[in-house]
């Protein structure tokens, strides 16, 4: 799979991850999610800026548990559930929103 942004083309993988972490962008992001499909809004943003805000800190991708208590602290409580994330990324944080962040696939995950 592919995708091209400002035309230059980007590979990802059969399940749509990023071969190359360093290619992410917000434009990219933008293509990532239509592929899950996500139309972005400043809530989804606000998801993929605080996994990659986690992973750029800790160098790791966030367990959900983990996540939804750094959603807490951020939004509050209203902005932290699982349900809360499964409804803007329907695939989940691990599944989908890592994946339009630009983070690592983590093992076992299509």
């Amino acid at each position: 799979m592919e995708i091209e942004v400002n035309g230059k083309t980007i590979q990802l993988s059969e399940a749509g991850w990023l071969e190359d972490l360093g290619e992410w962008s917000e434009e990219a992001a933008v293509l990532i999610a239509r592929n899950e499909k996500v139309e972005m809004t400043p809530e989804h943003w606000d998801i993929v800026n605080a996994a990659r805000e986690y992973y750029q800190e800790n160098g790791t991708v966030a367990e959900p548990r983990i996540f939804s208590k750094i959603m807490k602290e951020k939004f509050g409580p209203d902005r932290s559930s699982s349900k809360y994330i499964y409804d803007l990324f329907p695939y989940g944080l691990i599944k989908s929103a890592n994946k339009v962040a630009g983070l690592p696939r983590p093992k076992g995950c299509s």
